[in-house]
């Protein structure tokens, strides 16, 4: 069969073999991920410590330097960045190509991408035309040579051409019922290559979510006219039948269980097909912290019994880790933590996690350092594949302002997955506690059952761009010590909205409200009260520094709480962000918040985008400060304020 393109110019038609078309097409969709090299030298957050260039260069044979230069004189400045990111030439600039056959070599290359940016950009009259040395390199010989003193000139000429709308769109077979304005085909519409691609995909998920695994594009037909610079679309597409689960094979695994891995899927033989449940399974997988990378693929055709075959390939983590890290702020200190792991301890994925932090440091005073250290168990699909048991043990010497604590905390409880955004945990909890603060010397034991859920529909969840984040609270808890009884509530929201296809602009806002019912200020451990202020809180005030205080000025904690922040995140590099924010929080001895004295601080932050997640500097300012509160607040560590 015949798949083809047809540029239309007049009464003449000259036609490209839809292959070809193709990988330009996949080629505009992906120039623009970062490239990887692998660098002698050694870099730490695009900083280099050591090595050089020449040392990254000492592999290549023949070493041919050159410049390059992109003239676009029509390209807006959108697209003039899609073909800068599209060119190798260019963003290897500094780096020198292996003889003239290389650099040859690497401008056929160039150009190809740069057409692929012109389809992104629905452009299917550019012309890219490249010199070396004043000469086109359709005219050079393979082996051609380039002398003369280095770099070599490359120049890249650009004639982008009118940019092209859709104009017919036709779904043929069984996408024939099917409206293409649902999936973004609307003539006069936007008829990039990567708008096409995406359309594509999104009828086969749509029919595969009918339970067809073999639903596929058999025939595409594009035709361009120059005329009317529009882009005729008309895509024929084999739904296939609907079908169920067949054999789940597991390859790749070594330490961890095949068959606890092939169970975890929770993709059971015969259950009907369905795309979303092979994305679960996939994130479920990589969920277990095992694996560095996992791969579902279906088969090409059904079994005998009617079902389609799944092929699980995976690659393990090393079963320990270990790390340090810490915090620092004006006004609570230097924090250090350190923690040791185990993620596949008897190899069904359990993990083992130890850890411990020292904060405070930086006080004049060494007993009032804080510790904490803990030992905490997990072990997934305990109750089906969406399940994880765990346990916990906790003791914690710590000395806020508002009080002195010793606690230990023991508990063990379960977590649910009821859908892909959706999670459910209880537990049971015992925390022994000596504590210290405006109402006395006093000691509790208390037995409680922490019920949670959670919402979280975020791309992202160390710097998310887009979705939103719920949290519902609730721990009935009862001083078997002292025999009291009360209920903690508490109720958490942040969304999080991109103002640019980009994501150069972040809108996010958070607020949070909680409540304690069933008992009075002192008769609630200090640590359960509720506070505000500080890095993670209101910034600008100090930790616990908002809220109801003794006559000594001393945090007491309330019965209740209201917090919000908003931020506008602002890259202004790909890893560099400024955050302007502001914050607001109230904490009342009522069970409700009153919202009598709401404090508010403002300021600015900087980020630092890592793998492991963005560096966060914060400086704020208190708007409407009381006496004893800073003037100013710093806060500094790893992940964004929420």
């Amino acid at each position: 069969m015949l798949k083809s393109i047809a540029f239309r110019a007049g009464g003449r038609e000259a036609k490209l073999r839809l292959t070809r078309w193709l990988v330009l097409a996949l080629l505009g969709s992906a120039v623009f991920l970062p490239q990887i090299q692998p660098a002698a030298a050694f870099e730490l957050f695009g900083i280099k410590l050591w090595g050089s260039s020449e040392e990254d260069d000492a592999d290549i044979v023949d070493p041919m330097r050159y410049s390059v230069t992109i003239n676009a004189p029509d390209a807006d400045k959108d697209l003039m960045k899609k073909l800068e990111a599209a060119s190798a030439l260019k963003s290897d600039e500094d780096r020198p190509v292996s003889g003239s056959l290389g650099l040859l070599t690497k401008a056929r290359g160039d150009r190809e991408q740069l057409v692929a940016a012109l389809y992104s950009d629905a452009r299917y009259e550019g012309v890219v035309n490249v010199t070396i040395a004043g000469q086109s390199i359709d005219d050079l010989p393979p082996d051609a040579e380039f002398k003369g003193p280095q770099p070599i000139p490359v120049v890249i000429d650009v004639a982008p051409g009118p940019k092209f709308t859709l104009g017919d769109i036709v779904l043929k077979g069984d996408a024939a019922g099917l409206a293409s304005a649902d999936f973004g085909l609307i003539a006069g519409g936007d008829a990039s290559s990567g708008a096409i691609l995406k359309a594509e995909g999104l009828i086969v998920r749509a029919l595969k979510e009918e339970g067809r695994p073999l639903a596929q594009i058999t025939d595409r037909e594009i035709v361009a006219d120059h005329k009317t610079t529009t882009l005729d679309v008309t895509l024929t597409v084999a739904a296939g039948p609907v079908a169920g689960y067949g054999n789940t094979t597991v390859e790749g695994t070594e330490q961890v269980d095949r068959e606890f891995t092939e169970y975890m899927t929770g993709l059971k033989r015969g259950a009907q097909y369905s795309p979303e449940q092979i994305d679960q399974a996939r994130e479920r997988l990589l969920g277990l912290e095992v694996f560095n990378s996992v791969t579902l693929k279906e088969a090409d055709q059904l079994d005998a019994d009617g079902n389609i075959p799944i092929a699980v390939q995976v690659s393990e983590r090393k079963p320990r880790y270990f790390g340090i890290g810490g915090t620092v702020s004006n006004t609570e200190g230097l924090g250090l933590e350190g923690y040791w792991g185990h993620r596949n301890l008897f190899g069904r994925a359990e993990k083992l996690g130890i850890d411990g932090s020292i904060s405070g440091i930086g006080s004049n005073d060494l007993s009032e350092l804080n510790y904490n250290a803990g030992i905490m168990f997990e072990k997934p699909g305990v109750v089906g594949p969406a399940s994880k048991f765990f346990a916990n043990l906790k003791t914690v010497y710590e000395h806020p302002d508002a009080y002195d604590r010793f606690s230990v905390k023991g508990g063990v409880g379960l977590s649910y997955e009821l859908t892909r955004y959706q999670t459910v945990s209880a537990e049971l909890s015992l925390d022994y506690s000596k504590i210290t603060d405006a109402f006395g010397k006093n000691e509790f034991l208390i037995a409680s059952v922490p019920l949670q859920y959670v919402f979280d529909n975020r791309d992202n969840k160390l710097n998310p761009t887009r979705g939103f984040r719920a949290l519902a609270f609730a721990e009935p808890s009862y001083d078997i010590e002292n025999g009291n009884a009360f209920i903690k509530l508490k109720g958490e929201g942040s969304a999080y909205y991109s103002l640019s296809d980009s994501n150069k602009f972040v809108l996010a806002g958070r607020a949070a409200i909680g409540s304690i019912l069933g008992a009075n200020v002192d008769e609630v451990p200090a640590d359960r009260r509720f506070y505000a202020g500080g890095g993670g809180s209101v910034r600008g005030y100090s930790y616990q520094g908002i809220g109801p205080k003794d006559i000594n000025g001393t945090p007491t904690g309330g019965l209740s709480f209201f917090e919000t922040s908003v931020e506008m995140r602002i890259a202004v590099t790909d890893t560099i962000g400024i955050v302007p924010f502001i914050d607001a929080g109230t904490v009342s001895t009522k069970q409700f918040p009153d919202f009598s004295d709401v404090k508010v601080g403002a300021g600015v932050g900087l980020r630092y985008l890592t793998p492991f997640g963005p560096l966060r500097v914060d400086a704020a300012v208190p708007l409407n400060r009381d006496p004893g509160d800073p003037r100013f607040g710093i806060y500094a560590g790893i992940g964004q304020a929420f």
